[in-house]
């Protein structure tokens, strides 16, 4: 099982069983049950207007609308995903979404009803062994999938009628890659790699979507997510074993990463954020039911800690919706979604 998985493995991802919210505290959100069991990432449309879930116990994916006053969500029709989906991507269009399915070593591929969210599946394709976290270029013509078990990326390009994806040339990642992202400018790979501890760093053929390999960089004990800030500046990484975010700086001409001050996270960060305005971050923490909250210097990217909020038993992904108003968190072991309203002067939630 998952979980099980992740604890012997050292934590697999925000996709495996996810390790996400950080700390203690209290928290005036109440969760809502999903449809599937054992959710393990969540994100939010470019629209705002949907929220998709992966289960990875129950091998589908959820889909919520989303009131656009309170957050508030209303579950649609869930759709089979391939086994153990760990991490869903959206493209920037919202036309298409893509699945990692760790156990079936695959990309799932829907189209998305502009009107009511829904998704549609398309040709399912190879990816590497047990891929851990899919990702769309700001293009949204190349797709990143980082492979857990074959310790790889893999690389597709998109047709940008139907979404379909064709595989290109696989490239070789640390150990253990457990989640991948793109930096805002689509001139950047960045993959956390879980069990060497180093972050990949990989320029980006932004003809071809194939990817050249730059210098990795130190992380903390078994990173498991990794984010890239709106201004394409700043990265934060969520270490599941030391229990910390690390905190990088981005060269906007080689996308060399230059580590910065680590700061404390809860037990066991397991997903980390950054909100649209690029103004806060947040990790949720696995091991301690809880959100961890940081303001962002808008100069240097250091994060100082705000107010920690409870979740629900072992939130595994946490995402800010593109208003910046809300916040959703999927807690594994209890199948709920904590919802929160955002303060976007302080970045505090509730």
């Amino acid at each position: 099982m998952k979980i099980k998985l992740r604890l012997s493995a050292l934590a697999l991802f925000c996709v495996i069983v996810m390790t996400a919210c950080g700390g203690g505290g209290s928290d005036d959100s109440t969760p809502i049950a999903v449809t599937g069991n054992y959710p393990a990432f969540i994100t939010v449309g470019p629209s705002g207007k949907f929220a998709y879930v992966a289960n990875w116990g129950s091998n589908d994916i959820s889909v919520y609308g989303i009131d656009a006053t309170t957050g508030a969500l209303t579950a649609g029709t869930a759709v089979v995903s391939g086994s153990k989906p760990a991490s869903i991507a959206v493209d920037p269009s919202g036309k298409f979404a893509y699945a990692a399915n760790w156990g079936s070593n695959s990309i799932s591929v829907y189209s998305i009803n502009a009107t009511a969210g829904a998704l549609t599946a398309g040709t399912t394709v190879a990816a590497g062994t047990n891929p851990a976290s899919v990702a769309v270029d700001p293009s949204g013509k190349f797709v990143y999938a980082a492979n857990w078990g074959s310790n790889s990326i893999s690389v597709y390009s998109v047709n940008a009628t139907t979404g379909a994806l064709t595989a290109g040339t696989m490239v070789a990642a640390g150990t253990n890659p457990a989640s991948v992202a793109v930096d805002p400018s689509g001139k950047f790979v960045y993959a956390a790699n879980e069990g060497d501890n180093i972050i990949s760093v990989y320029a980006i053929n932004t003809t071809t979507g194939a990817l050249t390999a730059g210098t990795a960089v130190a992380a903390g004990t078994n990173p498991t997510s990794i984010a890239v800030s709106p201004s394409g500046k700043f990265a934060y990484v969520a270490n599941w074993g030391s229990n910390t975010i690390s905190i990088y700086t981005i060269d906007a001409t080689t996308g060399a990463l230059a580590a910065g001050t680590v700061v404390a996270a809860g037990i066991n960060p397991a997903s980390v954020a950054v909100d649209p305005s690029g103004k806060f971050v947040y990790a949720a923490n696995w091991g301690s039911n809880s959100i961890s909250v940081y303001s962002v210097n808008a100069t240097t990217g250091a994060l100082t800690a705000g107010t920690v909020v409870a979740a629900g038993t072992n939130p595994t992904c946490i995402t800010v919706a593109p208003s910046g108003k809300f916040a959703y968190v999927t807690n594994e072991s209890d199948n709920s979604i904590s919802v929160y309203t955002v303060n976007t002067t302080t970045g505090a939630i509730q």
